[in-house]
């Protein structure tokens, strides 16, 4: 028996249905997807302490279950003391099985552990993709609180295969990710 996360068998068996019935599809196949996740976190902060990267990378992948991949600086910039090629933050890429567990706990434990959380703002790209910005990264129960360094905040996209705002809404939406009431 092979292994299949909750939030995948409930877009097949769930998620994809809504949608063909929401936007009329001809076939299963025109229901947007959920492609990949990419968590980043942006460290200016690290070129004076090289231990915030270190910090940074375990915590990521204590979240997210894969190692990150370091970013580097493109040019240099007198003014904030970077040079060329220093490492200024880290990235994750989630693909399959990964992703939609990360998503689960995300949903499940993650936001609702947000102070005064009303829900998520719904202003997509324009291409269907999603970006949401989180302030600190202890609202995951993986983060032993007594262990962090500092406080840093990450974006996560949510990079989905829909042609509009309106489709990806919906497909996210349908995942169950709490969007503000307008």
């Amino acid at each position: 028996m092979n292994y299949v996360p909750n939030l995948k068998r409930k877009y097949n068996e769930e998620v994809v249905p809504a949608l063909v019935k929401e936007f009329g599809y001809k076939s299963v196949m025109q229901a947007p997807r959920l492609e990949k996740i990419v968590i980043n976190q942006g460290l200016g902060s690290s070129i004076q302490d090289k231990k915030i990267l270190e910090f940074a990378v375990n915590e990521l992948a204590m979240i997210t279950g894969q190692k990150p991949v370091t970013t580097k600086s493109s040019k240099d910039i007198s003014n904030f003391k970077l040079r060329k090629n220093m490492p200024i933050g880290v990235r994750v890429t989630l693909r399959k099985e990964r992703m939609y567990e990360f998503l689960e706990r995300l949903i499940t434990s993650a936001l609702p552990r947000i102070r005064d959380f009303k829900g998520i703002g719904s202003k997509l790209d324009g291409r269907g993709n999603y970006t949401l910005g989180l302030e600190e990264q202890i609202i995951f129960p993986e983060i032993v609180l007594d262990n962090v360094h500092k406080i840093t905040g990450m974006n996560i996209t949510f990079v989905t295969s829909a042609n509009t705002d309106e489709e990806g809404f919906a497909l996210l939406r349908e995942f169950g990710l709490p969007f503000k009431k307008n």
